[in-house]
């Protein structure tokens, strides 16, 4: 069992002196390419992490919800009630309210949240919140929910609860992922095909320990730049968009934006192509190039990112390292030779220091990863 998953029936035993008789699990993600377009109706390429949420928890036939969550207070709320703003709970509240208005039946639940995904860290530890949240309210009810439909939810409980203007990405990821693959998603259809990585390489996460809250106006400043180019343009979103069109556009701003959107669509089919011919030297060149396009043409990226980026990319046996998440702050990717991997995280565990207009506020963390399953009713879970 995970530790997350110990941890979460450990506490309900403890909180209720039996055991959890539902636990549900929903993994962060990392992506391995395709930033900023899930909004643009584009096309991503995460997979999911080996860090999950778990919910061990028992429903309740009086509507109401119970929960802790560790590092947080208890809370107590109905389902049908307003959800409360500000809280750890909002994300759990905020997903009853949006299955209920999505048509779907929820019922309330007792239990004990854990999670090992790095928060704030741009790996999806609120998305996987939201997606374990969706599964227990509906298999309290003894309903079933498809992965493209949670994935749905979570996406609205983002815009429409917390006010975070964020695409369909996360939540389809944690959702729909499959064990041992990535997953090349198209954000229209809310299609995913898996993926295998290319053999003889790693992926490796690297935190680096700073963070940036994506309500900041930053990151909905960029979904409004998109979409003023793309009605600039006439078209629907920027994924209907090609680079011969945005020629015409006179905002320099916009014009960029535009261009990391187009090129990054085409960078992400590539890379799945490469993945699936098995060359990893092209799927890092492309990695690497996606990284360069987010600096300076979508301007997410921040000191520190670029620092751990510049100095994996210069480490022997890296084939490519970019940004990944919403960016500005939080945690890259590398593409890394298996038989390097080992030096590749000592040599950057000893290089990597925050810069100082940027300090880290949790420490500096590499994971070398394998993809995850996606979002799980777990059976027999006392086992």
């Amino acid at each position: 069992m995970s530790p997350a998953l110990d941890r979460a029936i450990a506490n309900y035993a403890s909180s209720y002196g039996t055991q959890p008789t539902l636990v549900v699990r929903a993994p962060g993600r990392v992506n391995i390419i395709g930033e900023h377009t899930d909004y643009n109706d584009g096309f991503v390429l995460p997979m999911a992490l080996p860090f999950e949420v778990v919910v061990a928890a028992a429903p309740r036939v009086d509507g109401k919800v119970f929960a802790s969550s560790e590092g947080f207070e208890p809370v107590e709320f109905m389902v049908a009630d307003p959800v409360d703003q500000g809280r750890w709970s909002t994300y759990v509240h905020g997903t009853g309210a949006m299955l209920i208005e999505a048509g779907y039946s929820v019922a309330g639940w007792q239990g004990c949240l854990a999670s090992d995904i790095p928060a704030g860290a741009n790996l999806s530890s609120s998305a996987a919140l939201e997606i374990a949240s969706g599964l227990i309210f509906v298999t309290s009810a003894n309903g079933s929910i498809e992965p493209s439909a949670l994935a749905r939810v979570g996406q609205r409980v983002e815009n429409d609860v917390i006010g975070f203007p964020s695409g369909i990405m996360d939540q389809l990821a944690c959702a729909a992922s499959v064990d041992g693959a990535a997953s090349l998603i198209d954000c229209r259809a809310l299609s995913a095909s898996p993926v295998p990585l290319p053999g003889g390489v790693d992926i490796i996460v690297m935190d680096t320990g700073t963070r940036r809250k994506l309500l900041d106006t930053q990151y909905a400043a960029r979904r409004t730049d998109c979409e003023t180019a793309a009605a600039s343009l006439g078209v629907t979103a920027l994924r209907d968009a090609t680079l011969d069109q945005i020629a015409n556009l006179g905002d320099d701003r916009i014009y960029r934006r535009a261009r990391h959107v187009i090129g990054e669509n085409t960078r992400t089919l590539e890379a799945a192509a490469a993945m699936r011919s098995n060359n990893a030297v092209e799927l890092g060149r492309l990695m690497n190039e996606s990284h360069a396009s987010l600096r300076d043409d979508f301007d997410v990226s921040g000191p520190a990112l670029d620092r751990i980026v510049a100095l994996a990319q210069q480490i022997n046996g890296c084939l490519g390292a970019r940004m990944t998440g919403g960016g500005f702050a939080g945690a890259a990717v590398a593409l890394v030779q298996s038989n390097s991997s080992e030096a590749f995280v000592a040599e950057l565990t000893k290089s990597f220091v925050a810069p100082d207009e940027q300090p880290a506020v949790a420490p500096t963390m590499l994971y070398t990863v394998r993809p995850a399953a996606g979002a799980s009713v777990i059976t027999n879970p006392n086992r």
